[in-house]
């Protein structure tokens, strides 16, 4: 029973030896596996994405913008354009005026009255 018992040690002994031996082989060659699938090339939609990404960043979107840009681009549109109404660009056009003419306060709101009624 002694020779038995030493021959079951024996046998766990190995087993254990081996498990250890396949597990850490594993583990050595899972950073080389890793490695190949850094090299395979991007697909045009992935490439698309990095451009698109890179540009809403450049650009400073955040937030809704950034998915409103993101969502353009990615489709192949540009930028949807945000056109101002008429009313909007005569207030960007007195505005600019009365930052040139460095108006402030009660001036400048009266300055504004009367552009934007004129």
């Amino acid at each position: 029973m002694s020779a038995q018992l030493t021959l079951k040690t024996l046998t766990n002994k190995t087993l254990t030896s081996l498990t250890a031996a396949a597990l850490l082989s594993v583990a050595a060659l899972a950073p080389a596996y890793a490695q190949d699938d850094k090299k395979k090339p991007l697909t045009p939609q992935q490439q698309r994405m990095g451009t698109c990404s890179k540009e809403a960043k450049e650009k400073g979107k955040t937030g809704d913008d950034r998915k409103v840009f993101m969502k353009a681009c990615l489709s192949g549109k540009s930028e949807p354009e945000h056109k101002m109404t008429p009313q909007q660009e005569k207030m960007a056009s007195c505005n600019k005026e009365a930052s040139d003419k460095k108006k402030t306060g009660d001036d400048r709101k009266a300055f504004l009255k009367e552009c934007l009624s004129a």
